[in-house]
This record gives structure tokens, sequence and C-alpha cells, in this order.
């Protein structure tokens, strides 16, 4: 479910040294499955573990999961990097925002994911998002742009080179092409 590196495991133990005997750690996910979903970490005493948390042991501590976050860190990753500027922990958990669908799902909600999980991280550096709006029997994905993107002189470059290469890639002989549906309108949202 969750991989904590060596490195973190490390920084993971050297802390929990300075806490009260049988503190773990507890990794959650604030509003799984939604586009304000936050990942986080935190210290474990153990008169706050509940009944129904998932424990899963390393290297001189558990790392506890609440029921309701386990399936939001599938795949996730916890790093502990130190560079030339400091050291970080980082956790990536790219299906906190939207539960990982299966391999046989319908091609909808499997390019849904697609969009949430992997696009729209993309675009969020930019301000923006795009949301599937449908799914023609032609097999085209019908795209509203939002945020920084409505609007954005790039939209087209965005759309072709980007989101549609990068979703017919991903379901081949399944989508034909991607749309956009977005009205758009230029203002000081627009990115570009």
């Amino acid at each position: 479910m969750i991989t904590i590196t060596e490195s973190a495991q490390g920084h993971f133990k050297k802390l929990l040294e300075q806490q009260p005997e049988g503190t773990n750690i507890r990794v959650f996910v604030i509003n799984p499955g939604t586009p304000q979903a936050e990942c986080g970490v935190s210290y474990c005493p153990p008169d706050a573990m509940e009944q129904d948390d998932i424990s899963l042991p390393f290297d001189g501590f558990d790392a506890l999961v609440d029921e309701k976050s386990a399936p939001f860190l599938e795949e996730a990753l916890i790093d502990y990097v130190t560079d030339q500027l400091g050291a970080q922990l980082t956790l990536k958990a790219p299906n906190a925002k939207m539960r990982k669908v299966a391999d046989d799902a319908p091609l909808k909600d499997r390019l849904d994911y697609i969009i949430q999980s992997q696009v729209n991280p993309q675009l969020a550096g930019h301000g923006g998002f795009i949301s599937l709006m449908e799914l023609t029997d032609d097999g085209i994905a019908v795209i509203q742009f939002g945020g920084g993107c409505n609007g954005c002189s790039m939209v087209d470059v965005t759309l072709k080179d980007g989101i549609e290469k990068q979703l017919l890639e991903a379901f081949p002989g399944e989508l034909n092409g991607v749309r956009d549906m977005t009205e758009h309108e230029h203002g000081d949202h627009s990115f570009y």
C-alpha cells in the first residue's frame, strides 16, 4: 500500500526516539477522493490508535492508516531527500484525489482517473484543470478547461500536443480523440 524508502524510515526512527514509548506514525488523507485532498503524516501515540486502523510494519515503527484513507493511499511513496539545499520529507499519493479504478472498469471511469491523477496535476502548475464532460459513442472524450486554462492562448497546443496525445497513448484502440467544449473567456484569470 505505502512504500517508505530506507532514508525516510531512518528519519522517522530518529524522530520517534524523541517521542513517548509506543508512538508510531499515522499516514492520512483529508478530503480523500476530492480535488481538495491533502495527504499528511503525523505522530500517533498509543492512545490515538483506532480499532479499524491498518498497521503497516516497518523497521522500528509501524505506519498506521485509517480505513477511510487506505484506498486513497495505494501506491503512495514517502521519501526523505537530501540535497545541497537541505533535507525534505516528501509524500506522493497519486490516488489521493481519486480512488484508483480497476483495469477492467468502464472506459469513462478509467479516463476520468487518468485525468484526475495525471493530467490535472500537470495543469495545476498553471492554475488550470480539465473536467471530463462526456465520452461519445464514437470514442471522443469531451472535456472542459477551467481555472487558468480557460482563455489561455496556449490552450490549443495544450489540448492537441499534451492532453490528447497523453490520453490516446493511455487508451490505444479505445479512445479516438479529445474535443474541447469550453467557451474560452480571456481575462486576468488566464495563464497566458
